[in-house]
């Protein structure tokens, strides 16, 4: 504490008179520092919300941007498939096959190679009835809903198709524990509104005049695909956000390549007797099961970034780039109302990533675990965890009232 000798000028004294004034400067540097740190404080706050909405951001037009390289890749096998049945090759099974045996031969190798406790043969020890039951429900999810476009028309597949996508909600709701809000719901509403418009336009352009033969049992083929893809599509992302991706696509590849060996030596001995093979019919093949293997490949870590949901919603489009390309290779008629389906499922797609999922926590309400959201997929912060992640805090642009913490 310092005293300063200040002159009096107001004095009636003749001699000036020095009173003593006391400056506190230390108390005023503290009070200083104080209001720096925080002006600091508000300065990395406004830093660190910006940070996120970048981050958060970013990993929206990633999620938009690989979905629909997703719905790219089934566009090349539709268009594959176009060819081949033109060529007169109609074999799925065999198809199938093939991309399994394909992901066998990669992945599989690389789990052979792999040393410690999650090797092939400790993956088969512990999970190897699991990974039949994911195999078999996605050999036959393929299967049926092929079958089905010999009985029902294109119309009622492409509508009783996005079954699995409510089918997949439950599923996830009982066993992942994932929690939607509100827009979740309404994103999915407006994403098969899309779908509705895309059927529309179909319906206007004259390709469902085809005859069915059966339509109850194609509609019912269709709807058991959607109840395996949403098994097959569950056991996927439980296993690549809790175990890891090349243990998926070697289990898949593995049982995939055994189950559908079987049924096409069932099934399609014949049929693949008469194909007569060359250049032409190979170079048709080779598209078709390099898009399914690169779609296989590619889908795990779609889903990892995000959910299965989601990824399903993003495939919604699959069809509409079908249909553009059949506007320039088969002669189809172009509608608006292809654009339109393709907005309004896009902004679908949009509105369900841009508002996070959450993991419920056992014995605790679901209000409870709102201050655990993960901007971009349903996960739970525990002490653990929050401690490991960088403290980027954004405020989430749909759910204002609370602040999203993401892991970098």
């Amino acid at each position: 504490m310092k005293t300063v000798r200040v002159k009096d000028t107001n004095s009636s004294n003749f001699f000036p008179r020095f009173s003593s004034v006391t400056l506190l400067s230390r108390s005023t540097d503290l009070a200083l520092a104080g209001m720096e740190g925080r002006e600091a404080a508000r300065l990395c706050g406004k830093c660190r919300v910006a940070c996120g909405l970048y981050s958060y951001n970013v990993h929206l037009l990633k999620t938009i941007a690989m979905g629909q390289v997703l719905s790219l890749l089934i566009c090349g096998t539709a268009v594959s498939c176009q060819y081949l049945a033109k060529a007169r090759v109609e074999t799925p099974m065999l198809q199938s096959f093939l991309n399994y045996a394909l992901l066998l031969l990669v992945y599989v190798t690389v789990l052979v190679t792999r040393q410690g406790d999650r090797n092939i043969v400790q993956i088969l020890k512990t999970n190897w009835w699991k990974y039949l039951v994911m195999g078999l429900a996605d050999v036959e999810a393929n299967y049926t809903v092929v079958k089905a476009y010999q009985f029902t028309t294109l119309t009622s597949i492409q509508l009783l198709d996005c079954f699995v996508i409510p089918v997949l909600m439950v599923l996830s709701w009982f066993f992942l524990k994932t929690r939607y809000r509100l827009a979740h719901f309404v994103a999915v509403l407006v994403c098969l509104l899309g779908v509705g418009a895309m059927v529309g336009a179909d319906i206007l352009a004259g390709r469902n005049q085809e005859s069915a033969r059966d339509v109850i049992l194609g509609d019912g083929l269709v709807l058991l695909s959607a109840v395996l893809y949403a098994v097959s599509n569950l056991c996927q992302e439980h296993t690549v956000k809790n175990l890891s991706l090349v243990e998926f696509l070697g289990m898949m590849g593995l049982f995939g390549t055994l189950i559908s060996g079987v049924q096409l030596l069932v099934l399609e001995t014949q049929a693949v007797a008469a194909i007569e093979w060359n250049l032409k019919v190979a170079m048709l093949f080779a598209p078709y099961v390099l898009c399914m293997f690169a779609l296989y490949s590619f889908m795990p870590v779609v889903v990892k970034m995000t959910s299965a949901t989601a990824v399903n919603l993003s495939l919604l489009t699959a069809d509409l780039f079908s249909l553009f390309c059949g506007i320039f290779l088969f002669g189809y008629t172009f509608s608006t109302l292809y654009i339109i389906s393709f907005v309004v499922i896009t902004s679908g797609f949009i509105m369900f990533n841009a508002v996070p999922t959450y993991l419920a926590l056992p014995g605790s309400s679901s209000s409870d675990n709102d201050d655990d959201d993960v901007a971009g997929g349903a996960a739970v912060r525990t002490p653990e965890t929050r401690q490991r992640s960088v403290a980027c805090i954004l405020l989430s642009p749909l759910d204002g009232a609370n602040f999203q913490t993401l892991a970098l």
